[in-house]
Order: structure tokens, then sequence, then C-alpha cells
């Protein structure tokens, strides 16, 4: 059954029957179907990107090593759908590239996929020691990103932020995160954000 699944994908002839048979793979949810699924995610057809990207994030766990390991020398859409799917599954094993992407990439999509992300990294997956530097590193990432010229990324940004407080083990950069709610809540341009900022706001003050 795996095997007729990737052989369809592979041998698809149209945007349609690609997309098709990417959808049943992805359902299948099976780890034999990682490669193929990466493999897609390099196709110029979003559509298919976009359900290879959903089945990657249902298999969870087993896809980030394979999607860590084709990530250099990928081109850059199939990079971007990568960070993609290592936001969705949230293993610290990906925090490098998200911090990297919502810092630095040039496509918003990119950098809001990743902002969000950080917000849920499963951090009982990393080893204890490391928590606390890792977690003061994405704390510094999400206040920068909360500054995006783009209002939807600053919006994740807002939301991984409250996430990330919440699972905070040493918060000791939380009063930061505090002063930029409030920057946010009294200057921001976008009411969203600004609401958005507000919500976060009272919920790390009761908390």
């Amino acid at each position: 059954m795996t095997n007729q699944l990737i052989q369809a994908v592979e041998q698809a002839d149209s945007s349609e029957g690609l997309l098709n048979a990417v959808k049943a793979l992805a359902a299948a949810d099976l780890t034999e179907a990682i490669p193929t699924l990466i493999t897609v995610l390099g196709y110029n057809n979003p559509g298919a990107a976009v359900a290879a990207v959903d089945g990657l994030i249902q298999i969870g766990e087993p896809a980030v090593q394979p999607l860590l390991e084709q990530l250099d020398g990928y081109n850059y859409g199939a990079r971007a759908w990568a960070v993609r799917a290592l936001a969705g599954i949230g293993d610290p094993r990906g925090l490098d590239i998200l911090l990297d992407a919502a810092a630095n990439d040039f496509a918003l999509s990119v950098r809001r996929a990743a902002a969000k992300g950080l917000g849920t990294i499963c951090w009982e997956l990393m080893p204890i020691e490391q928590i606390a530097e890792a977690q003061g590193n994405t704390s510094k990432t999400l206040l920068q990103a909360s500054q995006d010229p783009e209002w939807v990324v600053r919006y994740a940004a807002v939301g991984g932020l409250q996430a990330l407080a919440g699972a905070a083990v040493q918060p000791d950069w939380l009063s930061a995160v505090l002063t930029r709610l409030e920057e946010i809540v009294s200057g921001d341009e976008t009411s969203s954000v600004r609401a958005r900022a507000w919500v976060a706001q009272q919920k790390l003050l009761l908390s």
C-alpha cells in the first residue's frame, strides 16, 4: 500500500493529480513516506507542498532529522516549506533553523511561521541544562520579530512570546517581554497586533 501511494506521487502527470496523490500519501501517516514528502517540498506546486508539510507535521518527530539533513543545498522554496514543517512539529532540534528564519528570512510567510513555531517548541525534549539558555535566545529573537515591518509577523511573535513565557523555566527576561508588550499595546500601528499584545499581557500578569 505504501509503495502504491509513493508511486502515485512519483508518477503524477498533472498538478491536480500530484496534489491528490500527496494528500493521500500524507493522510497515511507513514514514516516510509518522509523522503517522498520532503522531495515534494521542492516541486513548484504550492498546494502539494502544503499537503506535504501537513503530512510531515502529522508524522512528527521521525521527520525532523530527515528535514534537517535536506536543508543544506536545498532550493529556497523547499527550504521555506521545510521551515514551516519544523515549526509545526516543534522539536527543539529545529530551534536554530527557526531562530534564523524568524530573524532573517526575506519571506514574511516564513518569518511568521518561524515566530509562531518558536512559541510551541517542545522544551521537555531538550536536555534540561540547555533549556534556560535556549529560551533566553528564543525570547531575544521573538522580541526582535515583534518589531518586524509586517504586522502578521509581529502578531505571530506576540503569540510566541506569550507561549514562551508560559513555558519558561527561568524567565529572567520576562520583564523585557512585558515591557515590549506594553509598547505594542500603546503604539503598534495595527489594531489586531495591539489587541493580541493586550491579551498576552493580561494572561502573563495573571499567571
